[in-house]
């Protein structure tokens, strides 16, 4: 029955009508799944070599080991975005002497050969050939690999369970945050525990059976849900449900722009993708951890400048680079009304106003690295308000390309054009340029100074620049609404 339902897949991508464009970019696809796989590989072949000069009296195995927790919790994380359970239309299937088990068990199969468990794969099956090249138990080599083989099926399968709910997203958040700070802080020596709890996987075969538990137990759990699930009727039954909705009327407080307001946050909350843009925005918040407390980057170094400009201004990239394209459905009724151009970009701006001012108080902890980091922060927001947000409102007058916001989050390329790659150049080039060169020549004081300087003469000079960006957005008005209405663009 595996058998069947693979063929009528591959013929239903082959029949299909955007065959040519799912083909063409699967292609592009399995190039880069490949390079990812490559690289891992040879990462998983070096690792223990690199560990071992790095750490000359430590086995490699244990320090592997100390990481596990939270690989983890991070592929958690990551795969609620990335990650779906694997559909097909089992419609025409009930009506047919198919067992309904059968269908289950395929959708559940077809989810372990995913490719997110084989890149896991790619990197632990190298490193185990290195243990065994180095002389480690062969029996404890291979159970442990067993094991690894569990703990990638327990993740992809305890994904499908929490997928749903996005307090479960949260918790493993909280929790890879509160690991990583409770050992960063020395209050308790997670890794430790965590490294003697998985090196016991090699050093007792027999506890490889646990993982391999888990994961079954995760597989009936799933296999219970969508079996009890698979009737025809339950198709045709109407849901109902008490409408919610949320109170916004704080928000009139803006004026004529509230309206735009309004519907932007609603359309933020009520989509996957774009709700997605902000818990990834609010996640990077930590990005500075990983340069502030590396010892090669001076407080003067470019690096924390550039890591300034991304991390107060993320929301910025990535909801604001495809302005107006997350309003693609409907653009061309509202260029249809009496609706002012004008307002609508000027709350875009205010949303993107208030994104920076959130993650740059967000960045205020960093101040612990010292005065420097709080200062680099603050010249990158200022930057960022009054210079890079004008020039992501005036790149989104180049987007024609359609964002259908009922597609998966993460792995969705809807939107995405030459513009997306563009825009980078002046976002993080130009002030990274200003302050090397007035930094080298001068003083790191005045080159955070002069970013405060440009940003502040360009939020004073704001309107003057929403004039000159409506403009364009007027000239490019028809080009955009006849490519937001090609459904294939």
């Amino acid at each position: 029955m595996f058998k069947s339902f693979s063929k009528l897949q591959w013929k239903s991508f082959f029949r299909s009508s955007s065959m040519g464009k799912s083909l063409g970019v699967k292609i592009v696809m399995g190039f880069l799944a490949l390079y990812l796989m490559g690289m891992l590989a040879f990462f998983g072949s070096a690792l223990f070599f690199i560990l071992e000069r790095a750490i000359p009296d430590t086995d490699p195995l244990i320090v592997v080991s100390q990481f596990l927790l939270y690989w983890i919790l991070a592929e958690l994380f990551l795969r609620y975005f990335m990650q779906k359970l694997p559909v097909m239309d089992v419609k025409p299937f009930l009506v047919l002497p198919i067992k309904k088990s059968s269908i289950a068990h395929y959708i559940l199969g077809r989810s372990a050969i995913s490719f997110y468990n084989f890149l896991a794969l790619f990197f632990f099956v190298p490193f185990g050939v290195v243990l065994l090249i180095k002389g480690y138990a062969l029996l404890n080599v291979l159970f442990w690999l067993l094991a690894m083989i569990g703990i990638v099926l327990s993740i992809n399968y305890i994904n499908f369970i929490v997928n749903k709910s996005d307090k479960a997203l949260v918790g493993i958040g909280v929790l890879l945050l509160a690991f990583y700070g409770l050992d960063y802080f020395q209050v308790l020596p997670i890794k430790q525990y965590g490294g003697n709890i998985f090196y016991a996987l090699y050093e007792n075969p027999f506890y490889a059976i646990l993982p391999l538990v888990v994961a079954g137990v995760s597989y009936y759990i799933n296999y219970s849900f969508i079996r009890n699930r698979i009737f025809l009727d339950a198709s045709l039954k109407k849901k109902t449900a008490e409408a919610t909705s949320s109170d916004l009327s704080w928000i009139k407080r803006f004026g004529a722009i509230a309206p735009f307001l309004q519907l932007d946050l609603k359309l933020i909350w009520r989509n996957k993708r774009t709700k997605t843009q902000v818990f990834m925005s609010l996640a990077f918040g930590f990005y500075g951890l990983i340069f502030y407390t590396m010892e090669d980057f001076g407080m003067g170094s470019g690096m924390l400048v550039f890591v300034g400009i991304f991390m107060t201004g993320i929301f910025l990239m990535n909801f604001g680079q495809f302005i107006p394209a997350w309003d693609s459905s409907y653009y061309s009724m509202m260029m249809s009304q009496n609706i002012p151009l004008r307002k609508y970009l000027e709350a875009k701006a205010a949303l993107i106003y208030v994104s920076i001012g959130v993650m740059f108080l967000l960045s205020v902890p960093y101040v612990y690295f010292g005065w420097e980091a709080l200062a680099i922060n603050f010249s990158c927001a200022l930057y960022n308000l009054g210079v890079n947000v004008p020039v992501i409102l005036f790149f989104g007058s180049k987007n024609k390309k359609r964002i259908d916001l009922n597609k998966s989050a993460l792995g969705n390329m809807q939107g995405t054009s030459a513009t997306q790659f563009i825009v980078g150049i002046p976002l993080f080039g130009i002030p990274l340029l200003i302050y090397g060169v007035i930094a080298f020549f001068v003083s790191f004081e005045v080159a955070l100074i002069t970013l405060c300087v440009l940003g502040i003469i360009g939020f004073a000079f704001r309107n003057r620049l929403l004039d000159q960006i409506t403009s364009a957005y007027r000239k490019k008005k028809y080009g955009m609404i006849a490519g937001f209405k090609e459904q294939n663009g």
